[in-house]
């Protein structure tokens, strides 16, 4: 795609996928959902859209030296925050670096954390996307819910526009929180609202216009970053001015407050933000065995069902008589849990650092 960048976002910390996955070592550095790691997965599905030295992927100094190792040989641009600052500094660092290069560009921003089953249906919707956006306004991807979700913010589609490319397009009516389950089987039952899926196109003057509208204080930041790029103090300027901008999300930072036309391109890719163990098991269904079991690592299973076993050390895990059931097992922290319950794993992380037992987190 001509004049087209793609910010990966790679600087959360998330707790969901505790014990794995840590402080040091977030769920997008884990192979939970395939072979490779879930940020390398992310940039593979991306590679065929531009050449990659117009991928950029922005992530936080404790997670640079993971990043390049996973990088090494490839010509995607690696940006390093001092500290993560949510969803809108980053991207507003990204549309920095991509504006000094080709300020009439657009950019699409991506988590580095989400499973795609069809990566070309993904691509498909993502062209269709920076073409719309070249005349204006912001496009996300709005994903055709499958069930009742509680986990996600919704989209409710406004009306519906001229396709792009062939994609069905509408404008966006509201962006929704994550809703209470009766809430969410309304919106499901309507047809009318979409999972939001974070995934973002705008042109770069179109988010430095909007971010010095609703974000003024990152706006000051961004300029004076882009003057320390010129002047050859930027690394220095990085670390005085980064920390101090709010750790804000672009939803709510301006997707919220916008008078910009806003997009939402439905798409049916088989998406997922893989938020929890149980995920993980529903979207590696194919490698489960007869009973429902889903064996990553050395574990015998003897009379159990429906259960996740995810091992890190080599080990031999033994089960025996159980359903629905989580064994995580890493070398500090062994994991057994009710796989229903997995969204609350992160309450272990969060009391062990009330307890300054953070070598653990």
């Amino acid at each position: 795609m001509d004049a087209t960048y793609i910010a990966i976002m790679a600087g959360g910390s998330g707790t969901r996928f505790w014990p794995a996955s840590r402080a040091r070592l977030p769920k997008q550095f884990l192979n939970i959902t395939g072979p490779r790691p879930m940020i390398e997965e992310t940039y593979l599905r991306l590679a065929p859209l531009v050449e990659d030295s117009r991928i950029l992927i922005v992530t936080n100094r404790w997670h640079e030296p993971r990043v390049r190792e996973i990088f090494t040989g490839r010509a995607v641009r690696i940006l390093v925050e001092p500290e993560g600052r949510n969803t809108a500094p980053c991207i507003g660092l990204a549309a920095l670096h991509v504006k000094r290069e080709a300020d009439d560009a657009v950019l699409i921003a991506v988590p580095s954390d989400h499973f795609v089953a069809d990566d070309e249906a993904f691509r498909e919707a993502l062209r269709a996307a920076a073409t719309l956006v070249r005349s204006g306004g912001i496009a996300t991807l709005g994903v055709t819910p499958t069930r009742p979700e509680t986990g996600y913010g919704y989209i409710l589609k406004g009306a519906p526009c001229e396709p792009v490319l062939g994609h069905p397009v509408h404008r966006v009516e509201r962006f929704v929180e994550k809703p209470d389950l009766p809430t969410a089987q309304q919106y499901v039952a309507s047809r009318q609202y979409l999972w939001n899926s974070g995934i973002f196109a705008f042109t770069v003057q179109t988010i430095w216009r909007e971010i010095a509208r609703h974000l003024p204080h990152l706006a000051r930041a961004l300029l004076q970053l882009e003057e320390s790029l010129r002047a050859g103090t930027y690394e220095q300027t990085l670390e005085e001015v980064y920390g101090q901008v709010e750790a804000i999300s672009i939803d709510y930072g301006i997707m919220e407050k916008t008078e910009e036309p806003i997009y939402v391109l439905p798409v049916t890719f088989g998406w997922s933000d893989v938020g929890s163990w149980q995920a993980v098991h529903e979207l590696r269904a194919r490698e489960r065995d007869e009973a429902r079991n889903l064996i990553v690592g050395e574990a015998m299973l003897i009379d159990v069902r429906d259960s996740l076993v995810y091992s890190q050390t080599g080990r031999l895990i033994a089960v025996l008589g159980l359903e629905r059931i989580m064994i995580v097992d890493t070398p500090d922290v062994l994991l057994v849990g009710d796989l229903a319950r997995s969204q609350d794993v992160r309450q272990f992380p969060d009391r062990l650092t009330r307890q300054g037992r953070k070598e653990f987190c």
